[in-house]
C-alpha cells in the first residue's frame, strides 16, 4: 500500500474533503522539483527534506572569439560541453557546491595577440562528479577553439569554432546536446554545421570586412530538437540555431557575434574591429522526484505525475475530488 501526502500532511485515515476541490498529492512525501543556476559563479545548494537522490545536467561556457590579426581573419570560439548524471546520492539539509562556468571573453587586442579566454567549467559537487567543460578560445595561431568535453554518466562535446583566413571569419561552435555533439562553426565561406541529438548549430562564416555568427546554445530542461547551422550569406554569418530550447547565437550583421545560452561559442570578425563575440555562459540544473531522469524522462519544470495506468499516484500532482464523494480514505 502506498503512503500518500495531502498538501504536505500525511493521509492516514478517512478524512472529509470538499467536493470538487483540488489537492496536491505526493507519493512518499517528496514533491518533484528543480533548481537552475544560470549566473556564472560558485553557489551552495541545500538539499530539501525527503530528497535522497538528484539528477544534474551541466553545460560549460562557450569560448571567446578573435578578431582579424595580421590578415588571418578572426576565428570562432568552441561550444561548451554537456554532461549529465542521474541518481546522485544526497542528504537532506546538507549543502553541495554548484559552479557555473563563465562565458569566454572575446579578443579586444587590436594587434597580433589575443585576449580571448576559454569558457568556464560548470559542475556539481566537484569536477569528478558531473561537469560540462568550457569551450576553448580561438587564437590567432591555432584558429578556431576546440569544443568542451564533459564528466558524467553521459555527455557530449561542443562544436569546434571555425578558423578564419584572409577572406573569411570563422563561426562559433554550437553547444553540446543531450544525445549528440554541437555543430562546428563555418569557415572559408561555409555555413555552420547542424547540431545532433538536441545540440545547437554552429555559426555561419563571415566574409571580408564582416563578422561570423555565434554558435547556438542549449537549454537545461532536457532533450529537445537540434539546432541547424547558421548560413553564410556572402557577407555576415548567421547565428547557429539553439538546441533543446536554448537561445540562438547572434548573427554577425553589424552586431557583436555572441554565443547563445547556454554554452554557444563566439563568432569571429574579419578585417573589422570590435564585433567578434564572447561565448555564452554555462548553466547547471538540479532535478529531483521519482521517475525523472535525463535526458528526457519528465524533465520539464514542474513535471511529476498524475496517475499511472493502474490508477496509482506517481511523483506528485493535483487531485480533484469528484462531486459524488464526501470523503475518501487514503488506505
Amino acid at each position: 500500500m502506498k503512503q500518500l501526502y495531502l498538501n504536505g500532511g500525511i493521509i492516514g485515515s478517512t478524512l472529509d474533503y470538499a467536493d470538487n476541490e483540488q489537492y496536491t498529492v505526493t507519493e512518499g512525501g517528496t514533491a518533484p522539483g528543480e533548481t537552475e543556476y544560470t549566473t556564472a559563479g560558485s553557489f551552495l545548494w541545500s538539499c530539501p527534506t525527503g530528497v535522497e537522490t538528484v539528477d544534474v545536467v551541466c553545460i560549460g561556457g562557450g569560448g571567446g572569439a578573435t578578431q582579424d590579426s595580421g590578415g588571418n581573419g578572426g576565428s570562432g570560439g568552441g561550444g561548451g560541453g554537456l554532461g549529465f548524471k542521474n541518481n546522485i546520492p544526497v542528504s537532506a539539509g546538507q549543502n553541495y557546491v554548484v559552479v557555473v562556468g563563465a562565458a569566454g571573453a572575446r579578443d579586444t587586442d587590436i594587434g597580433a595577440g589575443s585576449t580571448a579566454t576559454d569558457g568556464g567549467d560548470s559542475y556539481f559537487i566537484s569536477l569528478a562528479t558531473v561537469a560540462g567543460l568550457g569551450g576553448k578560445a580561438a587564437s590567432p595561431s591555432a584558429g578556431g577553439g576546440a569544443g568542451g568535453s564533459y564528466v558524467g554518466d553521459i555527455g557530449y562535446f561542443g562544436g569546434k569554432g571555425g578558423t578564419g583566413d584572409g577572406n573569411d571569419a570563422g563561426g562559433g561552435g554550437g553547444a553540446a546536446g543531450y544525445a549528440g555533439d554541437g555543430g562546428a562553426g563555418g569557415q572559408s565561406g561555409s555555413a555552420g554545421e547542424d547540431g545532433t541529438g538536441g545540440a545547437a548549430g554552429g555559426g555561419g562564416a563571415g566574409a571580408n570586412n564582416d563578422t561570423a555568427g555565434g554558435g547556438g546554445g542549449v537549454g537545461l530542461s532536457g532533450l529537445g530538437t537540434s539546432g541547424t547551422g547558421g548560413s553564410a550569406t556572402g557577407q555576415f554569418g548567421e547565428g547557429g540555431l539553439a538546441g533543446s530550447d536554448g537561445t540562438d547565437g547572434a548573427t554577425g550583421n553589424a552586431t557583436i557575434a555572441v554565443g547563445g545560452l547556454f554554452g554557444g561559442g563566439g563568432g569571429g570578425a574579419e578585417n573589422i574591429l570590435g564585433l567578434n563575440g564572447s561565448g555564452g555562459s554555462g548553466g547547471v540544473r538540479i532535478m529531483w522526484g521519482k521517475e525523472r531522469n535525463y535526458p528526457n524522462t519528465n524533465t520539464a519544470d514542474g513535471e511529476g505525475l498524475n496517475l499511472d495506468a493502474a490508477g496509482n499516484f506517481k511523483n506528485s500532482g493535483i487531485w480533484s475530488l469528484p462531486a459524488v464523494f464526501d470523503s475518501k480514505s487514503s488506505e
